[in-house]
């Protein structure tokens, strides 16, 4: 009996339990004045894995930058929040959209370090275990409009508390988002104008050129991929405008239905920031704005705005996600 006394005690020896650490995590969070992060982030939900680098500032209480960047296709937008609102920008295209939103804490944010700490502290039936050298958490996500990513795998440094892998599943468990850090560290010094919108537009552009665009360029009309029971393409035509072409695709079936319209970007050339109504949505390559039944985006050239008709926001997200060139689905 001595010796498996001793056993048990050897065993909780310095072992935390998954209070402690959500205890840990949420001070950390509430001590740090801030913090940087680089990440990878790879998107599963195509037939060939898209991946963008991340790099996040966050200034206590409330001020951030997340840059979004997809190497290969020459692009990146910024997420932005200060005190005059939530602006995303899309340096190719020289457009600044703002918001009035309580972005990022109305959803689960899979590259924010306090999104996940809130994430395992909110959900009371998380599961936890204790690697050699990592917290690992399996909770539920906090996404509104988005229910078809219920579930998470986060996993933190034991010794920093630093976020080391997230991983984003479906119902089914199969994992569609993958965020991977390379580096965190906290309360660094920011310099002036770190989260001014026309200074990140202005050194964003100096990476990312503004997209040259061609006046009488044909559209390349793309179309969804995802299926929704008993609706299918009812209807398709070309619009010629003083703008350009404009595509208008109409779906329909018994009692849903919804209509995707395309056109080709256009760069403004006098900066300006428009704010819209609604709220920044994160479809995974690209950042768009979403209205109660309606998702706008753009993309690689092209506008796109979604509209349902007795559609969840669910379905209009699965088809807005499924919408790309061919060959990259």
């Amino acid at each position: 009996m001595l010796t498996l006394g001793l056993m048990f005690a050897l065993a909780g020896c310095g072992q935390k339990s998954q209070t402690d650490v959500v205890d840990a995590l949420t001070k950390k969070m509430s001590e740090i004045k801030g913090y940087k992060a680089d990440a990878k982030m790879t998107l599963k939900m195509g037939s060939e894995p898209q991946v963008y680098d991340v790099e996040v500032w966050y200034e206590a209480p409330s001020n951030y930058r997340v840059n979004l960047k997809n190497a290969q296709k020459d692009q990146s937008q910024i997420i932005l929040r200060n005190k005059e609102g939530v602006f995303v920008l899309t340096p190719a295209l020289n457009k600044s959209f703002r918001f009035q939103s309580e972005w990022p804490k109305n959803s689960s944010q899979a590259y924010l370090y306090e999104s996940l700490v809130m994430d395992v502290k909110d959900d009371k039936d998380a599961s936890f275990k204790t690697t050699d050298n990592s917290y690992v958490f399996e909770s539920k996500t906090r996404y509104q409009n988005n229910k078809m990513l219920p579930l998470q795998i986060i996993e933190f440094d034991k010794k920093t508390l630093e976020p080391k892998r997230v991983e984003v599943m479906d119902s089914d468990r199969n994992t569609l988002v993958e965020v991977k850090f390379e580096k965190t560290s906290f309360n660094p010094d920011y310099g002036k104008g770190a989260f001014d919108v026309n200074k990140n537009m202005t050194g964003a552009q100096l990476e990312v050129p503004v997209m040259k665009t061609e006046e009488d360029a044909s559209l390349e009309v793309q179309y969804p991929t995802a299926e929704i029971d008993g609706v299918v393409l009812a209807g398709e035509k070309m619009i010629e405008t003083e703008e350009g072409q404009k595509a208008v695709l109409t779906y329909a079936g018994a009692d849903k239905e919804y209509t995707l319209i395309e056109n080709n970007s256009k760069v403004v050339t006098e900066a300006a920031v428009t704010t819209v109504t609604g709220e920044p949505i994160d479809l995974g390559f690209t950042v768009g704005y979403m209205t109660d039944n309606s998702i706008s985006w753009s993309y690689e050239g092209t506008d796109f705005m979604l509209a349902g008709k007795n559609l969840t926001m669910d379905e209009l997200l699965m088809v807005a996600k499924s919408v790309a060139p061919v060959g990259e689905k």
